[in-house]
């Protein structure tokens, strides 16, 4: 709230032998000289300005508290051993099913992720129709990459990229509600088990905290393929976080950590979305990180593999800083949040998304400040 300087006087000196005051004029009906309504309108301003004032510190104060804690948590050193422990995953765009890649194509991904710990690719082989369906022309050329792969990345799995986005928050998307459109998921997720495809990734969003119809989507895909991999919405930074947001935005966004954990209780291989975090500055990025690794860490079973997702690609927008977000401060705030949590997990890694935004200083970074051994 602006404050002002007080005003100087502006009558001249008066003489020793003052005049007689004259007599005040006499008050109006309102009981003052204007009959009130400057006063009262310089009260109403008073208060107006207090309440200004509140709702900035209410909201202001929490997030400066909130970024001091992320700013916090990005400090210290990890623990030594905090690299990859050989599983960590590589979004791949579509045209690796589509026919517009070849030979020559995977043997330079074969160079590429050499002396790497990438073991699976999440290659793109939908979209989904939002009644569930997926027919095989989304995916011509897949049986030929997974043996091109498998020829020449020994061990490495490739895993098919499923997505769509969800109602009710986008209206023309899948309806999970609908007993039908899950039944036709699962038959989708058969249909890329028998092409070939060592798993499932599934990617669907906007997927709301709490979600009943998606842990019965997971629980009748378990049997279905051999590996279920699911991208999953970040944590809560602080408690029941995503209600607040959802009712401020419409766009809940996170989930609480205990559905996380009901999902991570589902799947053979859960990979956080750690990006797009609306942080403005590396140094709070990488806390958020270090952060969301620790959290994912207590919910996620010792048996599932958990991977936190690496910002390779580079926009600016609304929730994405390009400069802030980036895969050194990432990896970073990874080995930080498992330093913390359980420097010794060994169902763990990274996931880069995605390939073909990715650069050479992405590499080099995810090389350096994770593969190494120290």
């Amino acid at each position: 709230m602006p404050h002002h300087a007080e005003q100087e006087p502006t009558s001249e000196p008066q003489p020793q032998s003052a005049p007689t005051p004259r007599s005040a004029p006499a008050p109006l009906p309102g009981g003052t000289a204007d009959g009130g309504g400057g006063a009262r309108r310089a009260s109403w301003g008073r208060r107006a300005r207090r309440a200004g004032l509140v709702v900035v510190l209410v909201l202001l104060v929490p997030l400066l508290i909130a970024e001091t804690a992320l700013r916090v948590n990005y400090t210290g050193d990890p623990k030594p051993g905090t690299r990859t422990r050989d599983r960590d995953a590589l979004w791949l765009g579509h045209a690796w099913v589509d026919g517009r890649k070849d030979d020559a194509d995977v043997t330079a991904l074969a160079a590429r992720l050499a002396g790497t710990g990438i073991r699976d690719l999440y290659v793109h082989a939908g979209p989904l129709e939002h009644n569930g369906t997926l027919p095989t022309s989304a995916y011509p050329e897949a049986r030929w990459l997974i043996t091109a792969v498998h020829r020449k990345l020994p061990g490495v799995r490739v895993q098919a990229w499923l997505g769509d986005e969800l109602a009710p928050e986008k209206p023309d998307a899948m309806h999970l509600e609908k007993k039908a459109t899950r039944h036709a998921v699962v038959a989708s997720a058969r249909g890329i088990v028998a092409a070939g495809f060592d798993g499932v990734h599934f990617d669907l969003e906007p997927l709301h905290s709490g979600d009943r119809n998606y842990l019965a989507l997971l629980d009748a895909l378990r049997p279905v393929t051999p590996l279920l991999s699911v991208a999953a919405h970040q944590i809560d930074p602080l408690p029941a976080f995503h209600s607040f947001w959802g009712t401020l935005t419409g766009h809940p966004k996170w989930w609480s950590q205990e559905y996380f954990g009901q999902v991570a209780r589902r799947v053979d291989q859960i990979a956080v979305m750690s990006y797009d975090t609306m942080q403005p500055l590396e140094s709070l990025y990488g806390g958020y990180v270090a952060q969301q690794t620790s959290l994912a860490i207590e919910v996620t079973p010792a048996g599932t593999d958990l991977l936190m997702g690496l910002p390779c690609y580079r926009e600016n927008r609304f929730g994405h800083w390009a400069h802030a977000e980036t895969v050194p401060a990432a990896v970073r705030g990874v080995r930080l949040g498992l330093s913390r949590a359980d420097a010794d997990r060994a169902n763990f890694g990274v996931a880069l998304y995605v390939d073909f935004a990715a650069t050479e200083d992405d590499w080099t970074s995810y090389r350096k400040d994770w593969v190494r051994t120290p």
